[in-house]
């Protein structure tokens, strides 16, 4: 057994079913380069690695979180703050939960924490679902619209020895719901801890999920973060994720269109500079009648970063009245950068519109040329076309502040990158 499972396995105290799942796991061990779902990001680094489990509940300054109004739950470095989090005056229609009082709780509220992981590359999966011991239940109750965002935030602090925690989160609307969620992940100083990361979403008949996640966090952190959704009929969710931080950061987005007429547009932008390593993989299943998606995705690879893509879209049989499409366009901005992007569709259906591509080159010399012959410094006319680039997937956020916002962001990492 590697030293990263050993470690992990440390930190177990579940019930025998959940130790079940553990050895499941450890039997399995780690995906190596010969499995598909893991070909181009490598774990030999981190299986060497031992992380300890989080003891105690870091300080912080709450001025960290200032620009971060309420509603919102804040966990540090895996472990819910009751200090820093904003949750006494949730709208009506909206309850928050802890992880943690659902399972001391048992019964129906934590019902989704029995969904199991066949695969042998789910390991990190297998690993949430026997460790995660706190979490967020995020629910909306039928016919509840929410305005306002709720703020879900995580945070790295230092710590003198790397540690490691497993959350397992759940963002559940009824029907004719509507909500806005906005994650928030980022260091507040050098670390090199590992965040395993499970959430479940399901979004009812009718209801709508605008949900943005932003990841920042220490150039040393490890963030493995796995997405399940699923989508009743005439459901809407719209997702934009922008992965801007981390040493090794892998986000797994499964989304099953269950209902018909159900939609999804999820946009993300993959900055990857340094020696960081960017992994996003998509899995769309459309299985009911007439269900759409819309994948907009922009990957940047700077230094000796690496980005790597793949958009999965399965179209079942029977899923007749499909329409999806994926865009995944790249750009190098050094010799030494490496992005691989794997676009996949797979049809069974009659009737379906479908489209799937992707690119990957450099930055437009004639716009190049366009620009600095009106006067733009070169180094200045790079930024602001890289800076457009990144931000079109940003058209889909209906909220002009949120997406200023994460515009913000997107331009305090390019700023970061220097001249390309």
């Amino acid at each position: 057994m590697s030293a990263l499972l050993d470690s992990l396995a440390t930190g177990f105290s579940g019930d025998a079913a959940r130790r079940a799942v553990l050895e499941d796991a450890l039997r399995e061990g780690l995906p190596g380069p010969r499995t598909e779902a893991w070909k181009y990001t490598s774990l030999r680094q981190l299986e060497r690695r031992s992380f300890a489990p989080v003891d105690a509940l870091a300080a912080l300054d709450p001025m960290l979180l200032a620009d971060i109004p309420g509603p919102r739950a804040v966990f540090v470095n895996g472990r819910y703050s009751v200090a820093l989090s904003l949750t006494t005056d949730l709208p009506e229609g909206v309850s928050l939960q802890l992880l943690s009082e659902a399972l001391a709780e048992g019964g129906e509220s934590a019902r989704f924490l029995q969904r199991r992981f066949e695969r042998g590359d789910e390991v990190f999966a297998r690993l949430n679902a026997a460790l995660a011991n706190e979490g967020v239940l995020l629910r909306v109750d039928e016919g509840a619209r929410i305005e306002a965002p709720l703020h879900l935030v995580f945070i790295g602090a230092p710590d003198e020895t790397d540690r490691a925690w497993h959350l397992r989160n759940l963002i559940e609307l009824r029907a004719g719901a509507s909500l806005k969620v906005f994650e928030h992940h980022f260091g507040t100083g050098p670390h090199a801890h590992l965040a395993n990361t499970l959430v479940h979403v399901h979004v009812g008949r009718g209801a709508r999920l605008a949900h943005a996640r932003v990841q920042e966090d220490s150039d040393r952190a490890t963030q493995l973060l796995r997405t399940d959704a699923v989508l009743a009929s005439e459901a809407e969710y719209r997702r934009v994720d922008l992965e801007l931080g981390g040493a090794l950061s892998r986000h797994e987005l499964n989304v099953r269109l269950e209902g018909d007429s159900a939609r999804l547009v999820a946009n993300g932008v993959l900055l990857a500079d340094g020696r960081r390593h960017l992994d996003t993989r998509l899995g769309i299943d459309h299985i009911a009648r007439d269900t759409a998606c819309e994948l907009t995705w922009r990957g940047l690879g700077a230094g000796r970063g690496r980005t790597v893509f793949h958009g999965g879209i399965l179209i079942r049989e029977g899923a007749d009245g499909t329409d999806a499409a994926l865009s995944n366009k790249n750009l190098l901005l050094s010799e030494n950068a490496e992005i691989d992007t794997q676009p996949v569709l797979e049809i069974h259906a009659d009737e379906v519109k479908a489209a799937h591509g992707a690119t990957v080159g450099r930055l437009d010399t004639s716009a190049l040329f366009y620009l600095r012959s009106r006067g733009l410094p070169e180094a200045e006319a790079q930024q602001l076309l890289t800076a457009a680039f990144c931000r079109e997937p940003l058209a889909i956020i209906e909220n002009p502040a949120v997406r200023e916002l994460l515009s913000h962001r997107i331009d305090h990492a390019l700023a970061g990158l220097g001249a390309p």
